[in-house]
């Protein structure tokens, strides 16, 4: 296969990708796993932050810390998930707390953070002392956040992955093409 038939196969792909623009998936999520800690007003606020797929996972893992703190008042959480069709799906739970202070709070970290495919689920024991409305807001609020900034955030670009076999005289051409056209190049392996 010579360097132009080469070349328009890239072209090719390009323009699928062009075409995809609208439903291009990149997005800044948690690598792994992490946790933050925030007392307030006796109230003890426990943030997990997590990396997840799927709403089952999602599910799976706000089970996971309900039965690890079975004892708290309260278990808020919020998730953003994209879909591998580039669909949004977020969902939030303020779980017995008064409407709008947890939860909501909870997905708003989430979105000014651009995060996408993580859950955060935020545990509260009462400690006797009313917070009012914009106390727990804030609390839940900063809990989600310190979770966020305790863990590292990593950037996601699905793209597509094609193995090309070229002759070396060839490479520099190639190479050119691929930076004008804005493909990057993977080190063979």
């Amino acid at each position: 296969m010579d360097l132009t038939c080469k070349l328009h196969i890239l072209q090719d792909l390009r323009q699928a990708q062009n075409a995809r623009k609208e439903n291009e998936l990149k997005f800044c999520t948690l690598k792994e796993a992490s946790t933050a800690e925030i007392v307030e007003k006796k109230s003890r606020f426990i943030a997990n932050s997590c990396h997840i797929e799927s709403k089952e996972e999602a599910e799976e893992k706000i089970n996971l810390i309900k039965k690890k703190y079975y004892d708290a008042k309260h278990n808020c959480f919020a998730f953003s998930i994209v879909d591998k069709d580039g669909n949004l799906l977020e969902k939030s739970s303020d779980d017995g707390e008064p409407s709008g202070t947890a939860g909501a709070p909870i997905l708003n970290v989430i979105r000014k953070n651009n995060l996408n495919n993580v859950l955060i689920v935020v545990t509260r024991y009462f400690g006797g002392i009313l917070l009012g409305t914009g106390g727990l807001t804030r609390a839940y609020s900063n809990t989600a956040l310190a979770s966020i900034e305790n863990g590292k955030i990593i950037e996601v670009e699905n793209g597509l992955q094609v193995s090309l076999e070229i002759e070396y005289s060839e490479n520099e051409k190639f190479k050119y093409y691929c930076e004008k056209n804005n493909i990057k190049i993977k080190q063979p392996l």
